[in-house]
């Protein structure tokens, strides 16, 4: 699974802020690693420098191989709780969708005489 990190000028595009987000990731994803392709995260902050409430925006798109891309979108005062929040989001998210596969193949596998 490989793993792309996009900031916005607005925060330093730093290797310790990368190797943070990617260490999130594999470690709230890691069962899905064989499932997905790609998973690209952008980091922005809504309001540049001005400081706000809930301005830090993190977008999690993860690629599961030979279907459509699921996008979240997490947004927090900070840098952190928005990674992790995306992050918890984008876990949901692949659960109810490989949920969704497992019962579709069960109720073919039911309704399959040959089976």
């Amino acid at each position: 699974m490989q793993i792309q990190v996009n900031s916005s000028n607005d925060f330093d595009g730093n290797a310790r802020l990368d190797q943070w987000v990617r260490s999130t990731l594999q470690n709230s994803l890691e069962r899905y690693e064989e499932d997905l392709t790609r998973i690209e995260v952008h980091l922005r902050d809504e309001n540049g420098v001005k400081p706000g409430p809930h301005d830090k925006r993190c977008q999690m798109e993860a690629r599961p191989k030979g279907h459509q891309p699921i996008s979240v979108t997490h947004t927090a005062s900070s840098l952190d709780q928005a990674v992790d929040g995306a992050a918890t989001k984008l876990n949901h998210a692949l659960e109810h969708f490989y949920g969704k596969l497992r019962s579709k193949r069960g109720a073919l596998e039911l309704s399959d005489p040959d089976a």
